[in-house]
């Protein structure tokens, strides 16, 4: 049985969507304090974190930056009543997986639930099967483009040598590319095979994460040379020239 982290301070929320995950066979537990919250993330292992941003004591989206600070990568899924796109954004950058603006329904919060744990269990076994690359491999099972490597089977990226801190969700954006160098993907089809969502979903998560990216495999975000923005319809990863 899958398990579910659910933080928030509001109790006919915290309720319905305990009874909802419940009732869709996850395990739940519940904080309703944000450093309560943060305890009980670190000591638990958990499937998939629900985390409102607007807590007692301690901020969702500090909650979300400690965690991945401790190399804690369970998805996130940010919860706000905050509809500006400011604070949306801020969530995924600091490394939340996605977010959901309140009033929502409780069956997409299960159905994003769902996708967040298939990508998890995909992105596992994908990792204990992969056979050898052909883009370049230094690493059994590794990719190698230019001064970028990712091995999937231990799920770690390095550039120009040096390990990177990459979230889970950056982790599998930059494997997905570079296994298909040069080939042009558009917003929609990155959300629907990196998040694994069967229902439309806000594509800027997809711009944040291409952006974060860029931070640590550029030396001039303006001018990428190995992810690159095709205009009017997505992106691509490219083999630098020099």
């Amino acid at each position: 049985m899958n398990k579910i982290l659910v933080v928030e301070d509001e109790f006919p929320i915290l309720t319905l969507l305990k009874y909802n995950l419940e009732q869709a066979g996850f395990e739940v537990q519940t904080a309703d304090d944000g450093v309560v919250g943060l305890e009980i993330a670190l000591v638990q292992k958990f499937d998939v974190i629900l985390l409102d941003i607007m807590l007692p004591s301690m901020l969702g989206t500090d909650i979300c930056k400690n965690l991945r600070e401790r190399k804690n990568y369970t998805p996130v899924l940010m919860l706000s009543a905050l509809g500006e796109e400011t604070d949306k954004l801020k969530g995924l950058d600091i490394g939340a997986d996605d977010y959901m603006t309140k009033p929502f329904s409780p069956r997409e919060v299960v159905a994003k639930v769902k996708a967040m744990i298939r990508r998890t269990e995909f992105s596992t076994l994908d990792a204990s099967s992969q056979k050898k690359s052909n883009v370049n491999p230094n690493h059994k099972n590794g990719l190698t483009i230019g001064d970028v490597e990712v091995i999937p089977d231990l799920f770690e990226a390095y550039f120009r040598g040096n390990k990177m801190d990459l979230t889970k969700k950056e982790f599998e954006l930059l494997l997905f590319l570079m296994r298909q160098p040069g080939v042009t993907f558009n917003r929609e089809k990155l959300l629907k095979d990196v998040w694994n969502y069967d229902f439309a979903g806000d594509t800027r998560i997809v711009d944040v994460h291409i952006s974060n990216l860029r931070e640590k495999i550029e030396s001039d975000t303006r001018n990428p040379k190995y992810i690159k923005t095709v205009r009017g319809f997505g992106y691509k990863m490219e083999v630098p020239l020099s």
